[in-house]
C-alpha cells in the first residue's frame, strides 16, 4: 500500500533491503535536514539464495530475517510513515517475495516496497546527492549492487538520466567465481559480460557527459580502498589502480588468499565480480577517475521520506507529468476527485478507509483515470491502465503502481473482481475504492459546470444506498439511466447499489 501522508516525525528510518546486503540508518529530522543517529548493516547475500527456478530459498529467507529481527529493536515504536522499507532486484527477482515480505513485515510492523530499478536509481542519487559537495555541473553516479547495477546522469538534486543493468556482485560471483577460484578466462568471461550489458546504455549516457563520476556502493568504495593499499591512489579508482589490482587478483588465484587492505573478510568472495564490472564500467565511458560517496540507497530513501513530510512529494510531480503527456482535462480531473473525496468522507468508517493510503489511493486513480483517452476511446480503461502498470513513474512502489493501474482499469464497465482478489483483505478495501472512483465519475458525467445536487451515501459490507433530492433524477434522466446501469454492473460483483 502507499505510504502514509505526510506528518512531521523527530525520528526517522530507512531500511535497505539489498541483494548483497540490508543496511539500516536511523535519523533526526530537523528543519529539513537529517542528522544520522545509526547505521547497521550486514551481509545476508539475499541473491545468492534464488535458484534457477528463481525461489528464494528457505536458508536465504532465514538470513535476512535473522538480520531484520535486529533492525527491529531499533525502530521499535515508531509510528506508521516514520519508516520507509525498500527492495531491490533480489526481490524483484524473486518470484515467491510475497512469503519474504509477509514474514518482514510481521517483524518488522512497517510495510515492505518492491521498488523498481529506476526508482532505486533515483533514491540512490538523492543519497549521493545530498552527500558530497554541491558542485556545478553533471555528475555520474554508479552503484555496483548485489544483483543490479544503478547508473544516473544528474545535475545538483536532478537526475537526468536513470539506468539499472542485470548485472551484480552476487550474481555475477554465483555465475563465474562459485567454488572460489579466479582465471583469467572467467574473469574475462564477467567482464565481458558486463561489457555487454552496458553497451544498451552507453551511448545514451556519453550523449549526456558528465564532469564528475561518483561511486555509491559497498564494492566500489572496496575497489578504491584496495588500490589505495597499493599505492595507487587516496581512495579514488583509477585505470592504473584497476590493472594492477586485476593483475593481483589473477596471480593470487583463489579468493580466500585476497587479504588487501580495503577488502573486508565478508567482501573477498564477491570482490572478483565487482572488481570486473567496475573494470567494464571503465573501459564503456572511458573513465579516469571515480571518487566514493557515503550515501546512497538508504540516505536517499531517507531524504525522500523528508520531502513527502514536507509536502514535496515526488509523486506529485510525477502524477502531473504524467497527465500533461497523455492531456488530461485537468478541470473535469479535479472534480471528479473533489467528488470522490467527499464520498469517501461519508463512509470512511462503514468501509474502514481511514487509511491516508486510502485517500492518496483514490485522490491519484480520480486525476488519471482518463489518461488512457490518448490512445484510443475503444477501452481506453485499459489503455490507462498499463500505461500506469509499465511507465517509470518516479517516487511510487511497485504495489503503488499495480493497484493504482487497477483502479484505472475498473473505473468503467466490467469490474474484473478476480484481479481485486489477489490482493487478499486489502483488495476488499481496493474493491470499495473502486466503486467510489465509478460514483464520482457517472456523477460528473456531464462535463462543465452544471450545478450538481448533494447526495447522500451510505455503505453497507456488500452494498451502497445512494440518495438524492426529490426529483431531480427525475429530471435528469441521463444521470438515471447512467446508476441504473451502474446498478447492474455492480450486481455482476456481488454488490448492491440502491438508488433513491
Amino acid at each position: 500500500m502507499p505510504q502514509a501522508a505526510p506528518k512531521s516525525f523527530s525520528l526517522i528510518a530507512a531500511i535497505d533491503l539489498g541483494s548483497n546486503s540490508f543496511h539500516m540508518v536511523l535519523a533526526k529530522a530537523e528543519h529539513g535536514e537529517v542528522r544520522i543517529l545509526e547505521r547497521l548493516g550486514e551481509k545476508v547475500q539475499l541473491a545468492a539464495g534464488i535458484d534457477e527456478e528463481r525461489l528464494l530459498s528457505e536458508e536465504a529467507m532465514l538470513r535476512g530475517l535473522d538480520c531484520l529481527s535486529r533492525f527491529a529493536q531499533l525502530i521499535q515504536g515508531l509510528p506508521q510513515g516514520a519508516v520507509r522499507i525498500v527492495g531491490t532486484n533480489a526481490l524483484r527477482e524473486a518470484r515467491n517475495r510475497a512469503e519474504f515480505i509477509r514474514r518482514a513485515e510481521a517483524l518488522l510492523g512497517h510495510q515492505v516496497e518492491v521498488i523498481s530499478g529506476r526508482e532505486e536509481a533515483r533514491l540512490i542519487y538523492l543519497g549521493v546527492s545530498h552527500s558530497i559537495a554541491d558542485t556545478p555541473g553533471k555528475r555520474l553516479v554508479a552503484d555496483i549492487g548485489g544483483g543490479s547495477t544503478e547508473f544516473i546522469v544528474g545535475q545538483r538534486f536532478e537526475p537526468l538520466l536513470r539506468e539499472s543493468l542485470q548485472m551484480g556482485c552476487v550474481s555475477f560471483t554465483q555465475r563465474y567465481f562459485k567454488d572460489g577460484k579466479i582465471t583469467a578466462a572467467r574473469y574475462a568471461q564477467a567482464y565481458t559480460a558486463a561489457r555487454l550489458e552496458l553497451m544498451t546504455i552507453e551511448q545514451g549516457l556519453q550523449r549526456l557527459g558528465w564532469q564528475e563520476a561518483v561511486g555509491a556502493s559497498g564494492t566500489l568504495r572496496a575497489v578504491g580502498l584496495a588500490i589505495k593499499a597499493g599505492g595507487l591512489g587516496n581512495g579514488e579508482i583509477n585505470p592504473e589502480g584497476l590493472a594492477w589490482l586485476k593483475r593481483k587478483l589473477l596471480k593470487l588465484g583463489e579468493v580466500d588468499k585476497l587479504d588487501l587492505d580495503g577488502i573486508k573478510p565478508d567482501r573477498r568472495q564477491i570482490f572478483p565480480a565487482g572488481l570486473a564490472i567496475a573494470e567494464a564500467i571503465f573501459d564503456a565511458l572511458d573513465l579516469q577517475r571515480m571518487d566514493h560517496s557515503e550515501g546512497a540507497l538508504r540516505e536517499g530513501v531517507l531524504y525522500d521520506l523528508l520531502g513527502r513530510h514536507h509536502h514535496e512529494d515526488v509523486r506529485e510531480r510525477t502524477l502531473s507529468a504524467l497527465m500533461e503527456r497523455y492531456h488530461v482535462d485537468l478541470q473535469q480531473a479535479a472534480r471528479v476527485e473533489a467528488k470522490a473525496l467527499s464520498a469517501l468522507e461519508q463512509v470512511t468508517t462503514a468501509w474502514q478507509l481511514d487509511d491516508d493510503w486510502h485517500r492518496d489511493l483514490l485522490q491519484w486513480a480520480s486525476r488519471v483515470h482518463e489518461i488512457g483517452l490518448d490512445i484510443a476511446h475503444y477501452q481506453y480503461h485499459k489503455h490507462g491502465a498499463y500505461l500506469i502498470e509499465h511507465s517509470d513513474l518516479p517516487g511510487f512502489s511497485r504495489q503503488d503502481q499495480l493497484m493504482l493501474a487497477l483502479l484505472v482499469r475498473g473505473h468503467r464497465r466490467n469490474i474484473p473482481k478476480d484481479r481485486f482478489a489477489e490482493f487478499g483483505e486489502e483488495g476488499i478495501k481496493l474493491l470499495r475504492l473502486c466503486v467510489l472512483l465509478r460514483f464520482a465519475i457517472l456523477f460528473h458525467h456531464i462535463r462543465g459546470a452544471q450545478e450538481m445536487p448533494k447526495v447522500q451515501l451510505e455503505g453497507g459490507p456488500q452494498s451502497l444506498d445512494l440518495t438524492f433530492p426529490a426529483g431531480w433524477l427525475e429530471l435528469n434522466p441521463l444521470t438515471q439511466a447512467d446508476f441504473a446501469q451502474e446498478a447492474e454492473w455492480l450486481k455482476r460483483i456481488g454488490f448492491t447499489l440502491t438508488i433513491r
